[in-house]
């Protein structure tokens, strides 16, 4: 498994997960913690998700098709 397929398949969403826990945690009315730092977990999600979707892709291999 390359660099590319894990970013593609774990990086990606949990950086989106993180984006979505801060936001999430921004809203909530009961921790005051989670509340203080909500702004700084949706900015690292966010700085991780603009690294990863930065990261190309992985091609399909292609199986030999010419044209």
């Amino acid at each position: 498994m390359s660099f590319r397929s894990i970013n593609q398949k774990y990086l990606e969403p949990a950086a989106q997960t993180v984006m979505i826990l801060g936001i999430i945690s921004l809203c909530q009315p009961w921790s005051e913690i989670l509340h203080m730092y909500g702004a700084t977990i949706s900015l690292v999600g966010l700085i991780g998700f603009i690294i990863a979707i930065h990261i190309p892709r992985e091609e399909p291999a292609d199986e030999g098709h010419q044209s």
